[in-house]
């Protein structure tokens, strides 16, 4: 390969490269990436079924839990 082949990937794979991080620091710092309203909408559309659903799946994992601590091999 010629070096100017090589010469120019390098330069090519430093542009891109320094895009995507200016890229993704122009979205961090206007905020593209935080959710402040997730949890106020999560409640606002579950349903009754899908609350009932982890009250109940909360419940098995406490009752697994204590069923293991008590689990005593002799």
């Amino acid at each position: 390969m010629d070096s100017w082949v090589i010469i120019m990937m390098l330069g090519v794979s430093v542009f891109l490269g320094s895009l995507a991080l200016l890229g993704i620091m122009w979205a961090i710092k206007t905020g593209q990436f935080d959710d402040k309203e997730k949890f106020l909408n999560q409640v606002q559309y579950d349903g009754e079924d899908e609350l009932n659903d982890a009250a109940e799946q909360e419940k098995k994992k406490q009752a697994m839990k204590k069923k293991k601590e008590g689990y005593r091999p002799e």
